[in-house]
């Protein structure tokens, strides 16, 4: 049904009618709109289609990797957009992530739009739940909604804006479905006309609960007007060393004070009270044990699961059966996640390996065993120097061909069944299970998956 409606609405006579897109033209502006979501979800089609840039657009997880920025004018008002990096989540430290969490916390734009596949709503509510951690301004794209059809999916998205707190707005953004009711929503959430209330945690453990409460009291008596307390606690709590710097520098007093009162509560703040914070935050971290991220992320993935059963129905079947979660629960559970991980690259590996043994063969066949014989005869008969002969064909080419026969087919197969298991979904499933272990030597879980490429290099250093 929402469909129907989207379409009608486009192709009203008004459509995109006051819609002016700006291009890069953004030295003034009312407003900031920060672009957010996970890769692959159409982030960029979106930016093109208000700003009229022409960023481009491909069918790969991890394109933005830095921030885009562009400009577009609507109802009298000049907006900034700046499209982020596509993350799957804000709770490490990988560069994508610091990108994104930042600007969101540090930069204070004045609206969040975040883009969501709606063919894979409960996966990508996980990064919609964290931000609406951090900004009580928010507006749901629900992108894709063509592909949803096709799959028979059906989204209340009246009920999902219900849950969340937030606007949501139905779109087909390589189609322009749905730009002008996204537009409205940024409107009147940027000017006030719309008060969002965002959705906040329900799920987690007792201890979590009860130490978020004992944090965010501290926080809020200190920082009061800090809308994001609870957000800042859980990050406390996590010892995450950019918010505890920021805490400690008055970095977070920056994103509610003015300038003015910034820089007076800045040159006469209470460091005692802040050492305070940090000390209570690393005491309640103790008492919570090891289990604390695992607590956290399990209470997102619970409310993720539990706003997509209300919400999100097959239209061929009145109870959805959620296969995908099933999946999920058996790739990242702690006694399946680990041998089943272990076997599907072991199962790459293998046929990386050993499937790059034949072309690999042919290759060293044709470029040293036929070419290069070739090459030094032809050197012979027009009497070429032997030293040059020898830095030619022997040296440059014979290294080249040597690089090229051994290392182009295993990349040829291996790269490809990585994208493969991308695309299906697996590798974010990798970093989460490995996460909690690089964290402990200060890395991150994606580094899990340039390990696992670097097992194929055999060059020294």
């Amino acid at each position: 049904m929402a469909n129907h409606q989207l379409l009608n609405c486009e192709q009203c006579p008004i459509h995109d009618s006051t819609l002016q897109k700006l291009g890069l033209n953004n030295d003034s502006w009312d407003f900031v709109v920060a672009l957010a979501g996970n890769p692959n979800t159409g982030k960029s089609t979106i930016f093109n289609a208000l700003t009229g840039l022409r960023q481009h657009t491909g069918n790969w997880p991890g394109k933005t990797v830095t921030r885009m920025e562009g400009a577009f004018s609507y109802e009298n008002k000049r907006y900034k957009i700046v499209d982020l990096p596509g993350t799957y989540s804000l709770l490490s430290t990988s560069t994508d992530e610091e990108i994104a969490r930042n600007f969101i916390l540090f930069g204070k734009p004045d609206v969040t739009v975040i883009v969501v596949d709606a063919t894979r709503l409960e996966r990508n509510l996980n990064l919609v739940l964290q931000i609406l951690e951090i900004t009580n301004r928010a507006v749901i794209c629900l992108n894709l909604m063509d592909e949803a059809k096709r799959h028979q999916l059906e989204i209340d998205s009246r009920r999902l804006s219900k849950e969340l707190g937030v606007p949501v707005v139905p779109t087909v953004a390589r189609q322009n479905l749905g730009i002008q009711q996204l537009l409205r929503a940024i409107h009147e959430v940027a000017s006030g006309q719309y008060q969002c209330r965002p959705h906040r945690l329900r799920s987690g453990s007792r201890e979590l609960k009860t130490a978020l409460r004992e944090l965010v009291e501290k926080i809020e008596t200190h920082f009061p007007g800090l809308n994001n307390a609870r957000w800042v606690a859980l990050r406390l709590l996590e010892g995450d060393p950019y918010i505890t710097e920021a805490l400690r520098t008055g970095e977070l007093a920056g994103i509610y004070q003015t300038d003015s009162q910034f820089e007076s509560n800045n040159n006469n703040k209470n460091d005692s009270a802040v050492d305070e914070i940090i000390h209570q935050a690393n005491n309640l971290r103790w008492e919570i044990g090891d289990d604390l991220h695992d607590s956290f992320v399990e209470a997102i993935y619970q409310d993720a699961a539990q706003i997509a059963d209300r919400v999100v129905r097959k239209s061929d079947e009145s109870p959805r059966f959620d296969w995908e979660r099933r999946l999920d629960n058996l790739l990242t559970n702690k006694w399946t996640g680990f041998p089943i991980m272990l076997l599907i690259l072991a199962v790459v590996f293998w046929l990386t390996i050993v499937g790059a043994n034949f072309p690999s063969s042919l290759l060293a066949n044709l470029l040293i065993d036929t070419i290069h014989p070739s090459l030094k005869t032809l050197a012979a008969n027009i009497h070429m120097p032997a030293w040059l002969s020898g830095l030619l064909f022997d040296g440059m080419y014979l290294s080249m061909a040597w690089v090229v026969s051994v290392m182009l087919p295993p990349m040829a197969i291996f790269f490809p069944l990585f994208t493969l298991l991308e695309d299906f979904g697996y590798l974010p499933r990798v970093a989460f299970n490995l996460d909690h272990i690089f964290k402990r030597v200060g890395a991150h879980g994606k580094q899990a998956l340039t390990m696992a490429m670097g097992y194929g290099c055999n060059a020294a250093g």
